[in-house]
């Protein structure tokens, strides 16, 4: 076998993503950005949830970048129907700051990465990336929003004490050490591993391990699960 052929083996074959945005403006100024790249591929355009479900089915689709108010099915119930299904895809919304409710609602649908559509192109490319590697990304911007969203949940405050620990309480308690209770602490609050090896005083590496055994031992899939617990569980201060 030649050497050409050999490391044509080996390139690695692009992310394929499919946009879903009832807008075609948002969606044409994606997929301009997207056709310049050598890693990123546009394997199908939905303007509405239900196109992007069956979409992400016929092309195998690895990343859909979803916007959440579309006609017919919205992108709650489109990420609710591909995070379920068996096609392994992963879903990044893109929000705007009136979104609110419905970020909240993408959160326990599925979603792995959320950002806003003020943000620079690179960025919305590089946040595709991340999540198509198995990890999650949530603009800073947004989770400002979801600690605000948070606070108005019925489980939280006096309500919430009268209960008594809620169940992700119970599970932490159970399952996790005080160091990691503090970290995942930090990760609710939207800090990068940097930082919270900043804020810890320890290393990068040691924050990725301590990322790894919440994520194993709390059964989340990604870092917007842990994200979700950590507010669950009353580790973020909402106040």
């Amino acid at each position: 076998m030649s050497d050409t052929t050999t490391e044509a083996a080996t390139v690695p074959s692009p992310v394929r993503v499919v946009l879903a945005d009832d807008q075609p403006l948002v969606r044409t100024a994606l997929r301009m950005v997207i056709a310049e790249t050598d890693d990123l591929l546009v394997a199908g355009e939905a303007s509405d949830g239900a196109e992007a479900v069956r979409l992400v089915e016929e092309t195998a689709a690895d990343v859909v970048v979803m916007d959440l108010r579309m006609p017919g099915t919205d992108g709650i119930e489109a990420t609710r129907r591909i995070t379920a299904g068996p096609t392994g895809a992963r879903v990044v919304v893109l929000t705007t700051f009136d979104d609110d409710d419905h970020v909240y609602g993408a959160l326990h649908a599925g979603a792995s990465g959320f950002l806003v559509k003020d943000m620079a192109m690179d960025d919305i490319l590089a946040a595709v990336r991340i999540v198509a590697s198995g990890d999650a990304l949530i603009a800073p911007a947004v989770t400002g929003r979801l600690i605000k969203e948070f606070t108005r949940r019925p489980r939280e405050g006096r309500e919430a004490a009268a209960a008594g620990p809620s169940p992700a309480a119970l599970r932490l308690a159970e399952r996790t050490t005080e160091r990691e209770q503090e970290v995942l602490t930090l990760v609710g609050r939207g800090l990068s591993n940097t930082e919270i090896a900043d804020e810890l005083h320890i290393t990068l590496a040691t924050v990725k391990t301590y990322v790894t055994r919440l994520l194993a031992k709390l059964d989340a899939r990604d870092r917007v699960q842990l994200v979700i617990l950590a507010y669950e569980a009353g580790l973020v201060s909402t106040s």
